[in-house]
């Protein structure tokens, strides 16, 4: 459809066109082909190349022509109208010739092929530069969703202690980034589920504040807590070797004590389809936690960053790491 269209131009502009679109893809399929060493495509570049070379010489021959108004032919070829036509009309007597008619105003041929140009110049910068001219909020990219507020949030009394803990809504805004994707190693994922809730730990009578705040994507989620009790992190390894736990392993993050295990997620089956009451807990799929002290002189409390998949699949412990050294000190501290 583009080259009928093209065809269906004037001959100053289509020529023209014809020969900056061939040159420029002449050019740059060559210099591909010397880059990659490829012949294929260099064979199509001196294709373009030629077809460019021989409608240069057609519009040549086409500007002299035009310097020389012969009878012979014309810009196409074709032998002129007005030649046509002055030798079938019969001529008068000697001496009584007809009066010349008006010459005809033809349009500049060199205007002709600079606003073709220009044209096809426009087009092309319009191409180039159109993504970057979108606005950039566009709704056709896809975002990720928000923290809740947490502004009518009733907080446990556990916050509000001699040490004020953090909140779910704090620790979802710290951990809801837009690099946690490509900390994950999935920079092309966009988070499809936010949450953060304000809990206390389990067996503690409401007593130790446990906020927490999970990301979903596709492939990972990314869970993050924090436990403000009296265990530190010694004792935390402690309990590990006691239990016989196995792939554990101490190491410092931001200037703490901190260390990374191995577990599995729970998964129950809720019996929707059974009209029962549900199924039991069962185990899930594995995940793997990094543990780190509040504090630098470890007095008790941790955060607890636990990433796992659907699939089995874990990212290695550097993403981990690469996690909390971004996301913790987004976490606003203990005020006392």
């Amino acid at each position: 459809m583009l080259g009928l269209l093209l065809r269906l131009l004037p001959f100053w502009v289509r020529e023209p066109l014809f020969i900056v679109i061939g040159s420029v893809f002449g050019v740059r399929i060559m210099y591909l082909a010397v880059r990659d060493e490829a012949w294929v495509p260099g064979a199509i570049g001196v294709a373009f190349l030629l077809a460019t070379a021989v409608r240069v010489h057609k519009v040549v021959r086409a500007v002299r022509a035009r310097r020389n108004p012969a009878p012979a032919v014309s810009a196409d070829g074709a032998v002129s109208d007005a030649v046509v036509r002055s030798q079938s009309q019969p001529q008068g007597p000697a001496g009584q010739r007809p009066a010349p008619a008006a010459p005809r105003k033809e349009p500049n041929a060199w205007g002709q092929a600079v606003a073709a140009v220009a044209v096809f110049a426009a087009l092309g910068a319009a191409l180039w530069l159109g993504p970057n001219l979108l606005p950039s909020g566009d709704n056709s990219s896809p975002r990720s969703p928000s923290c809740p507020s947490g502004e009518d949030e009733e907080l446990p009394s556990a916050y509000t202690g001699a040490s004020r803990a953090a909140t779910g809504g704090q620790l979802c805004e710290a951990l809801n980034r837009t690099d946690l994707a490509r900390l994950l190693g999935t920079p092309t994922e966009t988070a499809t589920v936010v949450s953060g809730t304000s809990d206390t730990a389990l067996l503690t009578d409401g007593k130790v504040a446990r906020p927490e705040a999970e990301v979903r994507f596709d492939t990972y989620t990314v869970n993050v807590s924090a436990t403000y009790n009296e265990l530190s992190i010694a004792q935390y390894v402690k309990l590990m070797e006691f239990g016989e736990e196995t792939d554990v392993k101490t190491l410092s993050v931001l200037g703490r004590p901190a260390v990374l295990s191995s577990d599995h997620t729970m998964s129950v089956d809720l019996g929707l389809g059974s009209g029962g009451s549900g199924g039991p807990v069962g185990q899930g799929p594995p995940a793997r936690t990094l543990t780190v002290a509040l504090d630098g002189k470890d007095p008790g409390g941790y955060y607890e960053i636990t990433v796992w998949s659907t699939s089995g699949a874990l990212p290695d412990d550097g993403a981990l790491v690469d996690i909390a050294e971004t996301v913790l000190p987004a976490v606003p501290e203990q005020a006392v």
